[in-house]
């Protein structure tokens, strides 16, 4: 299994580790190039973290950059795509108050700095019933909230404010940083994704193709 982390900016390092640090079995790589994403080598799954998205958005906007390209054709085709911050921004259908480029993926609306300046940055242990009983550590750094979200979509996890954790079919966005905790269970339950959808695919070795059992392993949210 192959999980790559499109590392034209944001904390693609971190989220590398947190994979590994879920599951030591998989591969993981740098994204940078379109030939990562379709080509002989081709990832099974990719994370998009977070950083400044008006960065991304120019070169979608340019509608012939293709690595862009190439990601939105695999996530249509199916390939797992897990958005954080940022890229819970670029998988969105609709950006309030901007047309910034983005991918429109996923069947949601999304605020952008959405807790203003008063809080930019903060923690909470949020729960998150797909992670299990003990709540997730969750750190928000001028983070969205996911105003709306269509039928196809499940809700994960809410605060006050709104939606910050969310699925729809083959993508998983959260509202905050799950890479720069301790806790690998995030990234283990996209793993479970990933492994599910190579499964139904076909396209998984037999040694992989068993549950996955590593630290905080969780059955798929269910779709709607």
């Amino acid at each position: 299994m192959r999980v790559g982390v499109l590392a034209l900016q944001g904390d693609f390092a971190e989220h590398m580790n947190a994979l590994q640090r879920a599951d030591s079995e998989i591969e993981t790589s740098a994204v940078r190039y379109a030939e990562q994403i379709s080509g002989e080598l081709a990832i099974d799954a990719l994370v998009i973290p977070g950083g400044e998205s008006t960065a991304i958005a120019r070169l979608v906007d340019d509608g012939n950059d293709p690595l862009f390209a190439a990601i939105k054709s695999r996530a249509q085709s199916g390939m797992p795509v897990y958005g954080t911050c940022m890229g819970s921004i670029f998988l969105a259908r609709e950006i309030e108050g901007s047309k910034q480029g983005r991918l429109a993926l996923m069947d949601i609306a999304v605020k952008r700095n959405a807790f203003g300046a008063q809080r930019r940055s903060f923690e909470i242990d949020l729960p998150v019933a797909e992670l299990g009983a003990e709540a997730f550590p969750a750190v928000f750094i001028r983070a969205p909230i996911i105003t709306s979200c269509g039928p196809a979509v499940t809700v994960m996890a809410t605060i006050a404010e709104g939606i910050v954790m969310a699925r729809q079919d083959n993508l998983l966005i959260s509202a905050f940083h799950p890479e720069i905790v301790d806790d690998s269970r995030v990234h283990a339950y996209f793993i479970d994704m990933v492994r599910s959808a190579l499964t139904a695919a076909g396209s998984v070795r037999s040694s992989e193709a068993l549950p996955f059992t590593g630290a905080g392993a969780l059955s798929p949210a269910p779709y709607h």
